[in-house]
């Protein structure tokens, strides 16, 4: 039968992972406190602090929730953490970092380099989309999901270049804004295309993909990302069939569904925010013939 709960407290609902989150956000809190006089002068709003402790919260339970586990059983759960992790979790975490805070980091002389090549608009574009279709490749996905190692630094990798993507989208350092009204939309729009192979792929194949989900052997090797090994040991010999509701074609289309729903409603509810903040400056800009 279908029960989450033998796989433990720990594989459920990641403490230490919780706790680490924790620190760092009292950390975040705690430097903001230290330089109190610069929050004055350059601001903090309530709504970035708030929307702080939110992309904390959901980057829990993307990864310290049932839903880690999850996407370790079905592939539909993993792609559904795909797209919360890449797609969601990025402008979110840009938008609550202040402005001279982000120009701080920034200004780092080993990270401005990097960060000034990285962020143009097509180099963005092609290298996180690049990596995000090149995981999904069968015998990629197959080696990262279960090794331990290479999973955590391709998710990290990944995240890294999410936010590389994001930036010039939604960032508002002035200094670093390259795009502006209708080229947002248009990459964008790029981005969204750009995504879509990957998704293709997995929805249209006739087969399924991923032998993590079909091989007992691989399918517990990807459990040791998630579940401790004691515990793992405990349970004695389990096949994957007993965790799947469907049949993995089914389920690794559905995920392929899913995500792209997922990336559409996101991808559609920042084109709406761009447009509407491209309409207001247009709006607002004095007639130069006046």
């Amino acid at each position: 039968m279908f029960r989450l709960d033998q796989f433990g407290f720990r594989a459920l609902w990641s403490p230490y992972f919780f706790i680490i989150l924790l620190l760092l956000t009292l950390l975040y809190f705690a430097f903001l406190f230290r330089h109190q006089k610069r929050v004055e002068e350059e601001g903090l709003s309530k709504r970035q602090g708030v929307l702080f402790v939110f992309s904390v919260l959901l980057l829990y339970l993307i990864k310290g929730s049932p839903l880690d586990l999850l996407g370790h059983l079905m592939f539909t759960f993993h792609m559904v953490q795909m797209a919360l992790l890449y797609l969601l979790l990025p402008p979110l975490f840009i938008a609550a970092v202040p402005d001279w805070l982000w120009k701080r980091i920034i200004g780092l002389p080993f990270v401005k380099p990097a960060f000034r090549l990285f962020t143009k608009p097509i180099l963005a574009l092609v290298l996180f989309n690049g990596l995000f279709s090149f995981y999904h490749v069968p015998f990629i996905f197959d080696f990262v999901k279960t090794n331990v190692f290479y999973h955590e630094l391709y998710t990290a990798v990944l995240f890294f270049f999410a936010i590389i993507m994001w930036w010039p989208l939604v960032n508002r350092v002035e200094e670093e804004s390259e795009l502006s009204g209708l080229k947002k939309i248009a990459y964008l729009i790029a981005d969204s295309i750009l995504l879509t192979p990957a998704c293709a792929l997995i929805i249209f194949s006739g087969k399924p993909l991923y032998q993590t989900y079909l091989s007992g052997e691989l399918w517990v090797k990807s459990l040791h990302l998630c579940v401790p090994a004691d515990m793992l040991a405990s349970l004695g010999p389990i096949d994957p069939e007993v965790f799947q509701i469907m049949p993995p074609l089914y389920d690794q289309q559905l995920g392929g569904v899913i995500m792209k729903l997922l990336q559409e409603i996101i991808y559609g509810s920042v084109l709406i925010y761009v447009f509407r903040e491209w309409y207001r400056k247009e709006t607002e800009e004095p007639d130069p013939g006046l």
